[in-house]
């Protein structure tokens, strides 16, 4: 897997499974069936790259030939958690590669009055602190509600968060880097900005209504 670094904290993937992938998901006439298993998918290939810093230890174990000495993981702890309701799209697709890994769920809406984000639900894993929590949204547009997530996970004590998703726009990608420059973050592209209604352009539309056929 290879990937361009945006800067030091951000990724963005260059595999050409990927970038076809994703071409599909942006096209209007990609039905929902064939919208979520994509999203599903391209989230399945970014995982190698999301855990390719997980510790490895050695290991001997007994082939049907002989005794091999190889690697495994080395129980580092780690954690998903989908912003509702759009990153339970890519939930599925990391779970596939890694069925230990313990999931959480994160809500947020935006306060009509204020224009902030506020928690509305909020459950993870008993052990969290003690994980690498990977928080997922599809969708990095204005960054208010990540940069929120992310909040909210450093307010229960978790430190070490990345930040994964499939598309970004560079006023996402700098807000979350001014909040939290200790968060790296994965994407599979990065658009040229948003509208005047904060969607990313060209981007793919809302990712949560073409995931579960919503309007």
């Amino acid at each position: 897997m290879t990937f361009e670094k945006y800067d030091e904290m951000v990724f963005i993937f260059d595999h050409p499974l990927i970038q076809h992938k994703v071409s599909l998901l942006r096209d209007k006439n990609t039905d929902t069936k064939e919208f979520r298993e994509l999203v599903s998918e391209i989230a399945m290939l970014m995982t190698y790259e999301v855990t390719r810093d997980m510790p490895l230890k050695e290991v001997e174990i007994e082939t049907p030939i002989g005794m091999a000495k190889t690697n495994i993981l080395s129980g580092k702890k780690m954690g998903i958690v989908p912003i509702l309701r759009a990153g339970l799209g890519m939930v599925d697709g990391m779970l596939n590669l890694m069925p230990m890994i313990k999931v959480g769920h994160i809500g947020l809406y935006r306060d009509h009055e204020t224009l902030e984000p506020v928690e509305y639900y909020c459950k993870l894993p008993d052990d969290a602190s003690e994980r690498e929590m990977v928080l997922l949204d599809p969708m990095l547009a204005t960054g208010g509600s990540a940069s929120a997530a992310i909040g909210f996970l450093k307010k229960r004590d978790i430190t070490q968060i990345k930040l994964m998703c499939l598309i970004a726009a560079p006023e996402g990608i700098a807000r979350v880097r001014k909040t939290h420059p200790d968060v790296q973050i994965f994407c599979a592209c990065v658009d040229k900005g948003l509208n005047s209604n904060a969607y990313i352009v060209p981007g793919l539309g809302d990712a949560g209504d073409r995931l579960f056929g919503t309007k």
